[in-house]
C-alpha cells in the first residue's frame, strides 16, 4: 500500500471513531468470565455492517485487568457500525483458544476477531483453514507475524502493542525515570515462555541488560495469570532472598494492579522499591495514586476491541486490505493518571 493509500485508510479509520464519539454506547457490564456474550447491532437499520457476524476471542477473562476495556471498545463498534459480535472467553489458556477458534470456524462467521496468545506455530493452520472458508481474521493483543504476511491483502489486520518493541521501551523507559545505574538489580517477572508473547518480557530483559542492570528472570505461573493473588507467596520470597532489588517488572496487567498487595506483603514502602509493568486498569490508577505503582505501559484495550470489530467491517464491505496498528506507545505514571482517570472509571482507558 503507498503512502497515500495509507493516509486515505487513516483517514477513515479517524472518521469512524469520531462518529462513534458523538453518541456513545453505555458500557457494559457483561457476562461472567468464560462465558459468550452476544453484543449489539443485530439487524440495525441503516447500519453499514448490519449484515456481518463476528466472532471475538479476545484470550483472556472478562474480569482481567484492561479485558472489560476491550469488550467495551467491540460494543461500542457494535453499536456504532450494526455488527453482530459474539465474545468467547478462554481464561487465557491457548489449549481452550485453539479449540474455541475451531468451534468459531464451524459456525460459519463472516469474521473471527482473535487475540494471538497461541503464537504463530499454532494458530497458522487454523487460521489458513478459515481463511480457505471464506472467513476474514484479524489479530489483537499479540501479533502473528507470518499471518500478517500471508493474508494482509485481503482483510488480517493487527491492533495492539508491538511485543518486543514495547517491552524495551518501558525497560529504557524505567532505568531513565528512576536513574538506575549499572549493577543494581531488577526483577522481570514475567512470559518468557509463551512463543511471541513472550517477546515483551524480552525486550524489558534486553534494555535493562543494555543499561547494565542485574536482571532476574520470573516465569509468571499460570494459576497467577489467572488469580494475581496467588503471585504473593513467590513475590516475597523473592525479595527476601534479593533485598537489593531496585525495580520489579511484571508482564501481565493482573500483576501490575496487584503492586500493592506484593509490596505490602513484602514489608516495603510505597516506591521502596520501583514497580512497573503494563496495563492501566481502576486497580493500576490507584496504586498509581498511592505511590506503589510508578509506571504503567498503557496498550490502550479499549482501541483492541474497537478496531477489530471495524478492521472486519472494512474487509468484508468494502474489501480493505489489514491495518496494522500500534497501541502501544504510552506512559501513565503519577504525572498524568489526572488526565485518564475520568476514561478509567469508564473502562476505556
Amino acid at each position: 500500500m503507498d503512502k497515500f493509500a495509507q493516509r486515505a485508510a487513516w483517514l477513515f479509520v479517524a472518521l469512524m471513531l469520531a462518529l462513534a464519539a458523538c453518541s456513545p454506547a453505555s458500557p457494559a457490564a457483561g457476562n461472567p468470565p468464560g462465558a459468550t456474550a452476544a453484543a449489539g447491532g443485530t439487524g440495525a437499520t441503516g447500519k453499514w455492517c448490519s449484515n456481518v457476524k463476528i466472532v471475538f476471542l479476545p484470550g483472556g477473562t472478562q474480569a482481567g485487568a484492561g479485558m472489560l476495556d476491550l469488550y467495551n471498545g467491540a460494543i461500542q463498534a457494535a453499536a456504532d457500525l450494526g455488527a453482530q459480535v459474539r465474545f468467547v472467553w478462554s481464561d487465557s489458556d491457548p489449549q481452550k483458544m485453539t479449540q474455541q477458534f475451531s468451534e468459531a470456524v464451524g459456525t460459519q462467521p463472516d469474521g473471527i476477531a482473535v487475540a494471538g496468545l497461541p503464537g504463530d506455530d499454532v494458530f497458522d493452520p487454523l487460521i489458513s483453514d478459515a481463511e480457505a472458508k471464506g472467513i476474514l481474521v484479524t489479530s489483537l493483543n499479540v501479533d502473528l507475524p507470518n499471518m500478517d504476511t500471508r493474508f494482509a491483502s485481503g482483510g488480517f489486520g493487527y491492533v495492539g502493542a508491538i511485543y518486543y518493541q514495547s517491552g524495551f521501551a518501558l525497560g529504557a523507559e524505567a532505568v531513565k525515570r528512576f536513574s538506575l545505574q549499572t549493577g543494581d538489580r531488577a526483577l522481570v517477572w514475567g512470559q518468557l515462555s509463551v512463543p511471541d508473547r513472550g517477546l515483551r518480557s524480552q525486550g524489558v530483559i534486553d534494555a535493562l541488560k543494555q543499561a547494565g542492570l542485574e536482571v532476574d528472570s520470573l516465569e509468571i505461573d499460570p494459576a497467577i495469570l489467572a488469580d494475581p493473588s496467588q503471585g504473593t507467596a513467590p513475590f516475597t520470597a523473592y525479595v527476601a532472598s534479593h533485598p537489593d532489588v531496585k525495580l520489579v517488572v511484571t508482564d501481565d496487567g493482573g500483576l501490575t494492579a496487584a503492586a500493592a498487595i506484593y509490596l505490602k506483603a513484602a514489608g516495603k514502602n510505597p516506591g521502596e522499591i520501583k514497580f512497573a509493568g503494563f496495563d492501566l486498569s481502576a486497580a493500576s490508577e490507584e496504586a498509581i495514586r498511592q505511590g506503589w505503582l510508578n509506571l504503567v505501559s498503557d496498550q490502550q484495550e479499549w482501541l483492541q476491541g474497537y478496531l477489530p470489530v471495524l478492521q472486519l467491517c472494512l474487509s468484508k464491505v468494502y474489501g480493505f486490505s489489514g491495518l496494522k496498528i500500534d497501541t502501544g506507545a504510552g506512559f501513565v505514571d503519577a504525572g498524568n493518571i489526572d488526565i485518564v482517570a475520568a476514561l478509567t472509571a469508564r473502562n476505556i482507558r
